[in-house]
């Protein structure tokens, strides 16, 4: 049976997996019912939330389409839509958000100035006639921009649950008619203003919390992206032709140039060359790969053709191994409770109870039904949870911007709260302790002409040794020696003639230093050049001041047991190598397991599953575009102190965070109970939930002048 346009077969069992984008998804809540709700529907295997990208992944049997699985959706009150495998693709809910934040914004403006006319004592005829003024912008004004909420709270109900939107819409929906019942039986009040103000700060919060939480990309296409497009697959007459990768075939022969990306894992059958591999193991010197060495897909190779047996293609390769790995690790961290999910998990069948029973005791005490349904409309407007909405993202919004100040962009905003929270931290080596790129120690000490001859050689070759030692002789103002007969033979060196002698830089012996080239001269060895990967600026100063926040700190690398062990031994933290990214994956999960809340700093594609299963991660500007997706931060420039600012500014944020909920509990304190007693009118009550919104957002710009 042919799958379903979009839902990609998995290579082991009879399910297939489709990613649906629900953006109903707002609070612990929600997650919980889709999963144990999908769950429970025949067919489907297994459901995973992805909290921050707002996206479903359902493992299901073939026989169940794609629009089945949004029908069940629905059948939950969830809006859903098969997720497009599209990165450029707008979210069309940041786009309906926006818009209706404008038209909000425009009503309000507008309505605030009939109001003002009303209050300073016009005449009954001009008063009436501001109030249909009034109801001709805020009306239509209300039923586009409250969109967001009526929809939500349609769906809730219509499943025959509740969430945080039902008493706003009902709240709406409710101000609006009574005002719309004042203006038409000439009454002296009309509410229009205040519902209209209460929904612009409603979207406001409603904004904030979208774009704090929105990421760019999984990270998940940049990581695939590594691989080329295609091979030149050798036929059986000797001649090539041009396949694209995903049509490659374990058995068949591809033939890569020098300056290529695999397509595919395979074994090499013919050639010698270097390869650089480091988006698997991290490693910064480029390998080896000769007759039997194992390449795989998205390593390059770097100085000679080789000719590959395919192995693994396709999604059996090991990037696309460690693509899945990103897309998994990435569920775990969705499953993270945000503090305003836990506050709001009573809120609303607590707000509805207090207006019901206000309505009900009012009834009961003899006053009309007029009036006490003006008094739960009250209690409604004034339990808003606009301070409850805007007390993290608030925060989270002048935390960003200051954060970006220093340096620091901050990717997803519930990644404040995690980092907050953390109490072990794993570093990656190459690229995140270090600058990432070998430079040649004490090039002082060669003559004028050796310095010459060695540029001339290095320049002409593509190892990454050679090149590094070219950028450095070029920055000491070094002209090339003019050599004959220059030639490079992979896995060898490069070999040339100067003034009829010939000279050489070459592969070291396996006893001389492992990064490291050696210059010959007719035959003798006369500098053994070594290399050093540099620790980052106010590294050990950072690491230091870690240490007093966070001891528990450990390096996973990639890289040799010798480099790694000479970095660890600098800034005295200990340190595992030579691990490969599901061993580093491995570390991460066992740390969690037992209790930890992880941060891990890495930089290379090999680093994307960690960096996607801790439980809160941070990449330099330098690293891979993948590395950059997975993380939660990105710092700029070469200091790692930003690693320490970060940690600093999430734990000062979220006490700010902490004094804006106690600034909204304690308005709601106050403010309920004048509602219950009738002494607030539905203007009032806008005016108090609004004045309740500045504290809030006032308390967060604290954090601005830090």
């Amino acid at each position: 049976m042919n799958a379903p346009a979009n839902v990609r077969l998995r290579p082991a069992g009879s399910t297939i997996e489709s990613v649906f984008t629900v953006p109903g998804i707002r609070c612990a809540g929600c997650i919980a019912k889709i999963e144990t709700g999908m769950t429970a529907i025949q067919g489907i295997a297994a459901v995973r939330v992805n909290f921050s990208g707002k996206k479903v992944s359902v493992s299901h049997l073939p026989e169940l389409t794609p629009r089945d699985i949004e029908t069940c959706f629905e059948r939950m009150g969830f809006e859903a839509q098969q997720a497009v495998s599209n990165i450029d693709e707008r979210d069309p809910e940041a786009k309906m958000l926006t818009r209706a934040l404008a038209v909000a914004g425009f009503a309000a403006m507008n309505v605030m100035l009939f109001s003002v006319s009303i209050w300073a004592g016009a005449d009954p005829a001009t008063r009436q006639l501001f109030h249909w003024l009034s109801a001709l912008i805020a009306v239509p004004a209300i039923a586009y921009a409250g969109r967001p909420f009526f929809l939500s709270a349609w769906r809730a109900l219509r499943a025959r649950r509740t969430n945080m939107d039902v008493p706003i819409a009902v709240g709406l929906v409710l101000v609006t008619a009574m005002s719309l019942h004042e203006t038409v039986t000439h009454g002296p009040h009309a509410w229009f203003d205040g519902a209209v103000m209460l929904l612009f700060f409603l979207l406001i919060g409603r904004v904030l919390d979208k774009q704090v939480r929105a990421r760019a990309m999984t990270g998940i296409e940049a990581l695939l992206k590594q691989r080329a497009p295609g091979a030149h697959v050798v036929q059986g007459d000797g001649g090539t032709i041009w396949r694209e990768a995903e049509h490659l075939a374990p058995g068949m022969r591809m033939l890569v140039a020098a300056g290529d990306r695999f397509a595919a894992d395979g074994t090499v059958e013919s050639g010698t060359s270097h390869v650089d591999a480091s988006l698997l193991t991290g490693e910064s010197e480029a390998a080896e790969a000769r007759v039997g060495s194992d390449v795989a897909a998205g390593s390059l190779n770097l100085t000679a053709a080789l000719t590959v047996r395919v192995t693994r293609a396709g999604e059996d390769t090991a990037i696309a191994e460690m693509a899945r790995l990103m897309e998994a690790a990435a569920q775990g961290k969705s499953r993270y409770v945000r503090i305003a999910d836990r506050a709001a998990r009573l809120y609303a069948p607590v707000v509805h109870l207090v207006a019901a029973a206000a309505f009900t005791g009012w009834m009961m005490a003899g006053a009309g039904w007029h009036e006490a349904l003006l008094i739960a409309v009250a209690v409604l407007i004034i339990t808003c949870p606009c301070a409850l909405g805007l007390a993290v993202p608030a925060a989270q919004v002048v935390a960003a911007g200051r954060l970006m100040k220093a340096g620091i962009l901050v990717k997803d905003g519930s990644a404040l709260e995690r980092l907050a929270e953390v109490d072990q931290v794993f570093f990656d080596k190459t690229g995140t302790l270090t600058m990432g790129s070998p430079v040649p120690q004490d090039l002082g000490v060669l003559s004028d002409e050796d310095a010459s001859v060695i540029l001339a050689l290095a320049q002409s070759s593509r190892q990454p040794l050679s090149r590094s030692l070219t950028r450095a002789l070029n920055g000491m103002n070094v002209t090339p020696a003019a050599l004959e007969n220059l030639t490079e033979r992979p896995g060898e060196g490069v070999f040339a003639a100067y003034r009829g002698q010939p000279v050489a830089l070459r592969k070291p012996s396996k006893r001389d230093a492992p990064l490291a080239t050696l210059f010959e001269r007719d035959g003798d060895p006369l500098h053994l050049l070594t290399f050093a990967d540099d620790l980052r600026p106010e590294a050990r100063s950072a690491i230091d001041a870690l240490k007093i926040r966070i001891p528990d700190i450990a390096i996973l690398s990639g890289d040799r047991e010798g480099p790694v062990a000479k970095v660890a031994r600098d800034l005295d933290i200990p340190a595992r190598s030579d691990l490969l990214p599901p061993q580093k994956l491995a570390t991460i999960r066992a740390a969690q397991a037992d209790g930890h809340r992880v941060f891990m700093v890495g930089d290379g594609l090999n680093d994307g599953p960690a960096l996607s299963a801790a439980d809160v991660s941070m990449a330099p500007g330098t690293a891979s575009d993948a590395g950059q997706q997975a993380a939660d931060f990105v710092f700029l420039g070469n200091s790692l102190r930003p690693v320490v600012t970060a940690l600093d500014t999430a734990k000062r944020t979220m006490r700010i965070v902490r004094q804006n909920f106690a600034l909204a509990i304690m308005y709601n304190i106050l403010a309920v109970p004048l509602a219950v007693a009738g002494l607030v009118t539905p203007l009032v009550a806008a005016v108090a939930m609004s004045l309740s919104s500045v504290i809030v957002v006032g308390n967060s710009l604290r954090l601005a002048r830090s």
